[in-house]
């Protein structure tokens, strides 16, 4: 499977992007015509301290919000007052992208280079989110809870290739080269409902082979709606993130986790129609391996 989804050297020896190399302009031009309604979108979490991570993932912490000035006048009595604040946080914590360099495999990661490139003082070297120029693109959801007439699906289903071409034909769509495909299986619900430990696990999500049908169809980037991206635990017993590896380190493809895909699957469902404009920029911290994320689906 590795071999059959490798970039590796496919946009050039110094490419640090992957798979956004496909997210062109004519490929913008395209994703802009889908836009008729106007209609937004947002699939962001809230970022908040009681968020999504429970200590599953070691350091992973929800966000820290503190206040540091609070209606100060820092020029004087009488003058303007401002108020700031700051927050400690995992870069993963809730809707967020993971960068190419958030998975190594056998001392490598994309496009060949050494895991050793990323260090505790220097971060990733390579690869690292800031690389990444932007994230707009024309976006597909592939409902795959609703395609099955579930609310969700349960936390033993992994994901197939069958399965996200059911959503494409449910949802009529065609998956282009520079799309990136949004994978609803309704497990958000969850943790909305307040269990966010049943919310993780056990967790639908996609199966091991589900990277060679992205590589198939030329996708610039994929999200769902879980916390781990694909299905856990694993579908074969102890071969652990294997979709990780598959995806951002062979590739080069970047991954979405913990989107909040339910109001875009009713928008989807009352205009019949799954594909549009998807703003999902990342914040550019230097070196970083991942990134937190709000983004805004255009229909």
């Amino acid at each position: 499977m590795a071999e059959r989804v490798n970039n590796w050297g496919r946009w050039g020896a110094d490419d640090e992007i992957g798979t956004l190399n496909l997210v062109t302009d004519g490929v913008v031009r395209a994703a802009a015509a889908e836009v008729r309604s106007g209609r937004r979108v947002p699939l962001a979490l809230p970022l908040k301290e009681d968020g999504v991570q429970t200590g599953l993932i070691p350091g992973r912490a929800n966000p820290l919000h503190t206040m540091v000035q609070i209606n100060q006048e820092i020029f004087g009595p009488g003058t303007v007052a401002t108020s700031d604040d700051a927050v400690t946080m995992g870069l993963q914590t809730a809707t967020h992208w993971d960068a190419l360099t958030h998975v190594s495999h056998s001392g490598k990661i994309y496009n060949g280079r050494p895991a050793d490139t990323i260090t505790a003082h220097g971060r990733s070297r390579f690869s690292g989110i800031d690389k990444v120029p932007h994230v707009v693109s024309r976006g597909v959801l592939l409902d795959v809870a609703r395609a099955k007439g579930l609310e969700r699906l349960p936390g033993d289903h992994a994901v197939t290739p069958q399965d996200l071409d059911e959503a494409a034909e449910f949802g009529r769509v065609e998956v282009r080269p520079g799309d990136i495909v949004l994978v609803r299986t309704g497990q958000l619900q969850v943790y909305l409902a307040g269990d966010k430990h049943a919310y993780g696990y056990p967790s639908p999500g996609l199966s091991v082979r589900t990277p060679e049908w992205f590589h198939a169809r030329d996708v610039a980037a994929v999200a769902n709606d879980t916390l781990t991206f694909e299905i856990f635990p694993p579908e074969i017993e102890n071969l652990w993130l294997p979709v990780h590896a598959l995806d951002l380190v062979e590739m080069g493809m970047i991954q979405g986790q913990n989107w909040n895909l339910e109001k875009l699957s009713t928008a989807c469902a009352e205009q019949s129609r799954y594909a549009f404009l998807l703003s999902a920029m990342p914040e550019p911290f230097v070196g970083g391996t991942g990134t937190p994320v709000a983004p805004v689906a255009v229909l």
